[in-house]
């Protein structure tokens, strides 16, 4: 497998570190912006609006581009928007870097994805999409309780350094590769067909649940660190509570992959309804620790398997939307990535930690009384 590949991947992973890691950095970061966790909690849901619109553009404007030039010019955007969100003294400047961050995020993600098939042996095409992927299943696991770590040592700002740095190697790797130089630009694809595609009802339930799951998942996830802290864990342990989310979301992933495929539809909706209940459970138990820990790995495996599900769902019931397919999967995640904090922000205004999670087990809920639809014609 080239070079190329790892490099990709170490740049998805700090983009992934990214897009995550303001679930660790939301109570220093609103003590110091003069803010309450409700209004940090704004900066996630930037990010994904950033991504999607970013996914299904790049995806239709990468075709155009020199692969290797657009590459390099997104990931000098990404490191850019960090360094300026690193000196930001402003909440509004530096939630505006984080749109600017997750267009170009997605962008590199969408151009590396449909790159990749061009640099390595059919054989190895799942292998080497699989290796890229997993930067941000790692992301999870091992980047935002870093730099939840990073952000109790040194302040939140040193976490935005550390992103701008990680991208750095993949920079150099990038300008000097000259695997990507043979590779031609992708031939233009036909928009309005894929559209037409996507309008079918099929794939429109798929994306409506996998917003809904998604924000459920994401409203938690981002308020993990307060829950945390209300239910008395220390400063010290929060990477930790991260932490467990995160192998929780690579345990369910990897569930998915394998044994999903045989009953997807069966998977989904009966995940959508364990996932409602998990999140009611760990409701009742935000006032312990160990609950709390539980609830946090618990919940980060169930909503991981049904939104990995649903990703498959939505690009193979989409199969005559190759490249929007995948674009719109994203775009619908990212979608409840944004919805996700808006509302979890408000029940944490209106009741505290419990309400976060409440409000979850209800996105959940509605996402279990529409799964029945998911059958195709």
């Amino acid at each position: 497998m080239p070079l190329l590949v790892p490099v990709l991947a170490l740049a998805i992973f700090a983009q992934g570190t990214s897009e995550f890691m303001l679930a660790g950095l939301l109570l220093p970061l609103s003590v110091d912006l003069d803010v309450d966790p409700s209004t940090a909690a704004l900066l996630t849901s930037a990010f994904a609006v950033g991504m999607v619109i970013g996914a299904p553009t790049m995806a239709v404007f990468a075709s155009r581009w020199a692969p290797r030039r657009a590459l390099v010019l997104l990931l000098v955007v990404f490191i850019a928007a960090h360094l300026v969100g690193a000196l930001a003294s402003s909440f509004w400047l530096l939630l505006a870097t984080r749109v600017l961050a997750a267009l170009a995020n997605a962008g590199f993600l969408a151009i590396a994805l449909a790159t990749v098939r061009a640099v390595v042996d059919p054989a190895t095409v799942t292998r080497a999409v699989a290796v890229l992927l997993s930067g941000t299943t790692l992301a999870t696991i091992v980047g935002v309780p870093a730099g939840a770590a990073l952000a109790n040592a040194y302040g939140w700002r040193s976490t935005f350094w550390a992103v701008a740095l990680l991208c750095l190697p993949a920079v150099v790797a990038l300008l000097r590769d000259r695997t990507l130089v043979a590779v031609p630009r992708s031939p233009r694809i036909a928009v309005r067909a894929e559209l037409g595609e996507l309008r079918r009802r099929p794939v429109v339930v798929a994306v409506v649940l996998a917003v809904l799951v998604n924000a459920a998942t994401f409203g938690v996830f981002t308020f993990l660190a307060v829950i945390g802290a209300d239910a008395g864990v220390e400063e010290t342990g929060i990477p930790l509570l991260l932490a467990a989310f995160g192998v929780g979301a690579f345990v369910g992933v990897s569930a998915t992959g394998r044994w999903a495929a045989r009953f997807e539809r069966g998977w989904i909706v009966a995940g959508a309804a364990v996932t409602a209940t998990a999140w009611s459970v760990f409701a009742l138990s935000v006032d312990s620790v160990s609950g709390v820990f539980f609830g946090a790995a618990a919940g980060g495996m169930l909503s991981f398997a049904v939104g990995s599900a649903l990703i498959a769902r939505i690009v193979g019931q989409a199969s005559g939307a190759p490249v929007l397919g995948g674009a719109y999967a994203t775009a619908a995640l990212n979608l409840g990535a944004f919805v996700g904090p808006v509302a979890a922000g408000f029940a944490y205004a209106q009741a505290g930690a419990p309400g976060v999670l409440v409000a979850a087990a209800g996105l959940a809920a509605v996402g279990v009384l529409l799964a029945p639809l998911l059958r195709a014609r």
